[in-house]
């Protein structure tokens, strides 16, 4: 089974503090995993240096057979415009556009034309049950709407990976709920997945494999057998 995400003994130093201290991790084509830790364990940089947010002190990230320390950060920026979706806590929307263009924007900034664009973010947002909102801004969606909205905008570009930070975190039970059904479909169909949580339960219901974080150290990892 092919590799899409490799660090070998990615360390992360602030100053001095260390973030994340020799952390070494594969995820296979096909697996949803979840990471899990207390506050401050290093949960975050480690997904910023999947995204190629952050560079590493020391070691190296590989992602779908690129070592992402060779890119610029131009190249950086394209690479995850066409290969990394990410779905974030708060959606990071923009209220200005309507959903619909919201999530068009993803394919528009790596050359779609617009139809082409808006074509395909109709098609997603009908895929996950709210083609109905198309035309309405941010403001005036549930939790719930916006981040399937952000998961639209995430799958745009059809990302050999799909980054989520906390994606229930922000949500009432009920949307949280929604959302994790969404997640475990799109692992069904053969999306790749790397979840950041605290959440035990949406660990459970979505992911495979969890991987334990303690002061920056991957203290545990366990296989999942999900219903």
């Amino acid at each position: 089974m092919t590799t899409v995400v490799r660090l070998e003994n990615v360390r992360k130093e602030y100053g001095d503090t260390t973030a994340l201290a020799g952390v070494s991790l594969e995820i296979r084509a096909g697996e949803a995993v979840a990471v899990m830790g207390p506050s401050g364990c290093g949960k975050s940089t480690l997904l910023n240096m999947i995204a190629g947010l952050d560079r590493p002190t020391s070691g190296s990230v590989w992602v779908q057979d690129q070592d992402l320390g060779r890119l610029n950060e131009t190249k950086l920026a394209l690479f995850r415009r066409h290969r990394i979706g990410m779905i974030f806590q708060f959606f990071n929307l923009l209220d200005d556009l309507p959903a619909l263009d919201n999530v068009a924007l993803a394919a528009q900034l790596t050359g779609s034309r617009v139809a082409t664009a808006r074509q395909r973010a109709m098609e997603l947002l009908d895929e996950l049950g709210i083609a109905d909102r198309r035309n309405i801004y941010p403001a005036a969606l549930s939790g719930g709407e916006r981040q399937r909205v952000a998961v639209a905008r995430a799958l745009m570009n059809r990302p050999g990976l799909l980054l989520a930070d906390e994606p229930t975190g922000a949500l009432d039970s009920r949307s949280g709920e929604q959302v994790m059904d969404l997640l475990l479909d799109l692992n069904q169909i053969g999306q790749t997945l790397l979840i950041v949580t605290h959440d035990e339960r949406l660990a459970t219901r979505c992911a495979s494999r969890v991987v334990e974080l303690a002061d920056g150290r991957v203290t545990n990892e366990r296989a999942l057998e999900r219903a």
